[in-house]
């Protein structure tokens, strides 16, 4: 089944069709969703389990959605929200303080999900050290290359904010895989 948006809109508005029409959402959106989701938290794991929460509460809303924005706005907007309240819970599990020398880098070479280098996990451990925010902001803009634009309109922020964020973390990003190239 293709997916277009307005004829998934008419389905969700009547309950005949409500469930089909919401399972094409999922599938239509998971992926990039769980992407989003797993460059702000890191973990397989833990990005299945924000998924889950982030299709409930998208299922439990669906009466809410005003139609203001596109489904994946109002959806990337959710995932974003449940992954930065994630953080903001599990903050000792993945901020990375200066004496925590389990290092981002080790954790996810022994992902078996994760097939980059060394480089790489570098980059993601310099992502981590960032604050929740400007972590946010950084995936969405480098790894999305999500306008600012819409970023605003997703995060409920200023443009220049979002600027100021991103410009902040990819100093810190630069500084730190300099400290600590291999």
């Amino acid at each position: 089944m293709s997916y277009d948006e307005q004829t998934i809109i008419r389905q969700l508005e009547d309950p005949k069709t409500r469930r089909k029409a919401f399972e094409a959402i999922v599938r239509q959106y998971s992926e990039l969703l769980y992407w989003k989701v797993r460059r702000i938290v890191m973990s397989h794991e833990d990005s299945n389990d924000i998924m889950q929460n982030v299709f409930l509460k998208a299922w439990n809303n669906l009466d809410e959605f005003q139609q203001k924005s596109k489904i994946s706005t109002w959806l990337y907007r959710i995932a974003v929200n449940e992954a930065l309240d994630f953080l903001r819970r599990q903050k000792s599990a993945y901020s990375v303080s200066a004496d925590d020398e389990v290092s981002v880098s080790n954790r996810l070479q022994a992902d078996p999900y994760f097939d980059g280098d060394e480089l790489q996990a570098l980059l993601q451990e310099a992502i981590a050290h960032l604050p929740d925010v400007q972590r946010t902001v950084f995936t969405l803009r480098y790894y999305d290359e999500m306008k600012y634009a819409e970023m605003s309109k997703l995060l409920d922020t200023s443009e220049g904010a979002l600027k100021a964020s991103y410009h902040l973390a990819t100093k810190k990003i630069t500084e730190y895989v300099r400290q600590h190239q291999i």
